[in-house]
């Protein structure tokens, strides 16, 4: 018997093996020939999602070790190419994450049947009603209805009183509690088509409508048939015939059918039976890209520094070696012209391509060049696809069919066989690292999977990362440069407000909006031209302050004050989603009255509109672009002219060609640089120069004005007079002590949990066995903490954690990996800990 290696979805650090079935075994395949595919497979009484790996390394069990067999296939086809195989195992080796879940975070969601728990009530709910005194969620939903999924709903029994309550009922005997199988949540698509058996049959006149009499072609087709036709089925087949005819194919969908004649659908049900048509099942692929797409031809002539970075580019693409970039180009140098021609040879050279975006906004701006320059050869994977679209875009990708991804950072796991090129646009934003489950950086990972394919990874900004341009700097990476802008356009000329200013003749206050910047704003409108205005904060204020007391309103779930939104009429938490009524009272001294304090787009919006009030007004941020149609709604009216003045987060900041912007104002540049983060500095820069580089992309220079309370900071200073390599240098003197990246490396242990001394206790219990270890092994880290998170509570889960610095990546792990080990030894009851590797978020 064949024994395979599985990797299941579960929090197992290690694979399992399992048996190939008799039926299986005994077709003579190899446990290679397995590779990639899903199974079904029994886990400590339940069912679970694995995924094969190999042929396992030891095919005899050891004494008394019973080797259990597959329960199920759960595919015809492997979902993921085999040499994925490495990539996979490198990432949970490296991120501390069982393999199994890597697997499933690399797949389209809903693709893991697995066992769950099921209630099943057994008495009346006025039985039930006995128990009303207990206030519990999981009694309400027995109350509503006869069976409650419990694995899809594990809040149910987050209380210890849920949990007593369900052993109660259990014991009477009141609810019953069984295993059922939660099969895949997400499907392939399929219509009803219908094509012809019989080709000789009579084909309907030329000039014949659906509203005209049918009798004699009724009477044609009855007598070729041998049998009497309705009018109806006459109808029925002339739909079909007329579609076959415009589509030259054989097979007709009966949606399509249906537009000529509505009453197909039934009429050729009953020609199938009778051997006339036959009925067929097609897959189809949901359309992710909505309307029709911009087109943008293929510009003639490059610029000299394209034509420089595209020599050493697709010298390195022929090659078929690993070869990692960085291209270090200002804002509107050309870079996407760039990443199509490279990759239009990697496609000639037959290989396939990764475009990574750090937001959805982008990728709907670069996926209209890459479907001009490529059609059908592309396809999307982000979160603004619906799980079905997400699906079809995937094995697209997998099949073949597709040789072009564009994505966020889940586009990085594409399954593409033969990957040539991967580019990561604006390879410095945070955006690409995953901030919970499996918490990876996309671009890291990028690099990796282009050195195993031995292809070319190009990464992107104008503003390179710290640790990025410290490669370039060392040779790990080559280093292109593009300095100019596409037709000679200048860099903007960049003014800045200091808002510290009190000087009536200097500084006339007018809100938010500075006299400075609005006068701006007015004759840029006046001009007929485009604006825009950032600030890195939605919402319409920040906090609502007790006028009494001073005291902020803050989520029930997390130790954060919340964001008034006066559009939706609500106070909302921006971690864990809380809402409350505007209505509210002080919970310190129960006063009403309570008071706006701070500002974001939403407030920015509102004031602008009473000042200009003949101007145009859009807003982008999350709130107004939830999702990628309406992302694109706005974008399009943008381009389109329709917008005067467009407020954003920093979702307008970076990427976007708004050829009429000549205009940009930051709001407030300061909101970053106060977070207790050692990049802050680096992200303050980095936003800045970003949305700086938005004005003047045209025909027209641009002028950038920034409001801040801060003008001396260098992060501001540099950022005005576009000077990254000046901020290079002095960031990284600042980092070299203390110590931080790119100096060192970091991996942080976050223990959480409801109960704040057991998390206190355990992060102690943590810490004090790292430090433990590295005085006994010995290892060269450094162990600060435990201490609170900056955040400390956030979703009821109180939050403590350590951090680990060192030079050597293999002992940083090595310590990680003990306190994984050690984790019911340190661990108390109801806590958890997380290991988040190379950490851009420690909020």
């Amino acid at each position: 018997m064949t024994h395979v290696e599985v990797a299941v979805a579960a929090p197992l650090n290690t694979p399992l093996t399992y048996a190939l079935p008799q039926d299986e075994a005994g077709q003579e395949g190899q446990a290679a020939d397995y590779v990639g595919r899903r199974v079904l497979v029994p886990l400590g009484g339940r069912q679970v999602t694995g995924y094969i790996l190999g042929e396992a390394r030891e095919q005899g069990g050891a004494d008394g070790f019973v080797v259990k067999p597959l329960i199920r296939f759960l595919d015809d086809f492997p979902v993921f190419h085999p040499e994925m195989v490495a990539f996979f195992r490198w990432i949970a080796d490296y991120y501390l994450y069982p393999i199994g879940l890597v697997i499933k975070t690399a797949l389209p969601q809903g693709l893991a049947p697995r066992s769950v728990r099921r209630l099943v009530r057994t008495c009346s709910p006025e039985e039930l009603e006995a128990f009303a005194e207990t206030r519990s969620s999981l009694l309400s939903q027995l109350l509503a209805k006869e069976e409650v999924l419990l694995a899809a709903n594990s809040s149910y029994l987050a209380k210890a009183s849920d949990k007593r309550l369900l052993q109660k009922l259990l014991q009477k005997k009141l609810v019953r509690q069984e295993l059922c199988l939660r099969e895949d949540q997400v499907q392939a698509k399929r219509e009803v088509c219908f094509r012809l058996v019989d080709s000789s049959l009579p084909r309907p006149p030329a000039e014949l409508a659906v509203k005209d009499d049918f009798s004699l072609y009724r009477d044609l087709l009855s007598e070729h048939l041998g049998d009497r036709v309705k009018i109806s089925e006459a109808k029925a087949l002339y739909s079909l015939m007329t579609v076959q005819n415009r589509i030259g194919g054989s097979e007709v969908a009966l949606r399509e059918a249906k537009t000529i004649y509505p009453g197909a659908g039934r009429a050729l049900g009953k020609m199938a039976a009778r051997g006339v048509v036959e009925k067929i099942r097609r897959r189809v692929y949901r359309n992710p890209f909505g309307e029709q797409l911009c087109f943008y031809p293929r510009p003639e002539e490059l610029t000299r520094e394209q034509s420089a970075v595209l020599d050493q580019l697709l010298a390195a693409i022929e090659e078929n070696v690993f070869a990692p970039f960085l291209l270090h180009g200002v804002t509107g140098c050309g870079k996407t012209e760039v990443y199509l021609r490279a990759a239009e040879k990697t496609i000639q050279e037959g290989r396939d391509v990764i475009i990574l975006v750090p937001e959805i906004a982008l990728a709907s701006q670069l996926e209209a060049h890459l479907v001009s320059r490529f059609a059908d050869l592309v396809v999307l994977l982000h979160s603004g696809l619906s799980s079905g679209e997400k699906y079809d875009q995937f094995f697209l990708a997998l099949s073949g069919r597709a040789r072009i991804v564009i994505g966020a950072r889940s586009a990085v796991f594409a399954p593409l066989r033969d990957p040539g090129l991967i580019v990561v646009d604006e390879e410095h934003d945070s955006s690409y690292k995953q901030d919970d489950g499996l918490r990876y950086n996309a671009r890291d990972l990028a690099v990796l999977r282009a050195r195993q394919h031995g292809s070319v990874v190009l990464l992107g900004s104008a503003t390179p990362s710290m640790t990025s341009f410290s490669h370039a700097r060392s040779g790990k990476y080559r280093l292109l440069v593009m300095q100019s802008r596409v037709g000679g356009a200048l860099l903007p000329k960049v003014e800045v407000v200091d808002l510290n200013s009190r000087s009536a003749a200097v500084q006339k206050k007018s809100g938010i909006i500075q006299q400075r910047l609005l006068e701006k704003l007015k004759n840029n409108l006046a001009l007929g031209r485009q604006s825009l205005l950032l600030l890195n904060r939605r919402g319409f204020s920040t906090a609502l302050l007790c006028r009494k007391c001073g005291t902020p309103v803050t989520c029930n779930h997390c130790n954060v004050s919340l964001t008034l939104h006066k559009g939706r009429g609500q106070l909302v938490c921006h971690y864990c989603g809380f809402t409350a009524t505007v209505q509210n009272i002080c919970l310190h001294c129960r006063s009403t009255e309570l008071v706006p304090a701070g500002f974001g787009t939403e407030r920015v919006e509102e004031e602008l509109l009473g000042l200009l009030p003949e101007a145009r007004i859009g807003r982008l941020d999350s709130d107004t672009a939830a999702d990628r149609k309406k992302c694109m709604q706005v974008l399009s009216t943008m381009h389109q002219g329709l917008v005067d003045i467009l407020i954003g987060t920093q979702m307008i900041a970076k990427g976007h060609h708004f050829p009429n912007v000549t205009l940009v104002g930051v709001v407030w540049a300061d909101g970053g640089m106060n977070m207790p983060d050692y990049k802050a500095a680096e992200r303050t820069f980095q936003l800045i120069t970003q949305v700086t580089g938005r004005a003047g992309r045209g025909q027209l220079p641009g002028d950038v004005l920034i409001q801040t309370l801060r003008p001396d900071h260098y992060a501001i200073e540099l950022a005005r007079k576009h000077k990254y390599l000046e901020f290079f240098e002095h960031e990284m003197e600042i980092r070299a002590q203390p110590a931080f990246p790119p100096f060192v490396r970091l991996i942080l242990l976050r223990v959480k949990g409801r109960v704040e001394q057991k998390v206190q206790e355990s992060a102690a219990n943590v810490a004090r066995a790292c430090r433990r270890y590295t005085d006994e092994l010995p290892l060269k880290v450094g162990v600060l903490g435990p201490a609170p998170a900056p955040l400390e509570r956030v979703r009821d889960l109180y939050r403590w954690q350590v951090l680990l610095k060192g030079t050597a990546s293999e002992e940083l792990h090595l310590l990680a990996s003990k306190m994984r080990d050690d984790t019911q030894k340190n661990i108390l009851n109801s806590c958890t800990m997380e290991i988040d590797v190379d950490p851009e978020n420690m909020m």
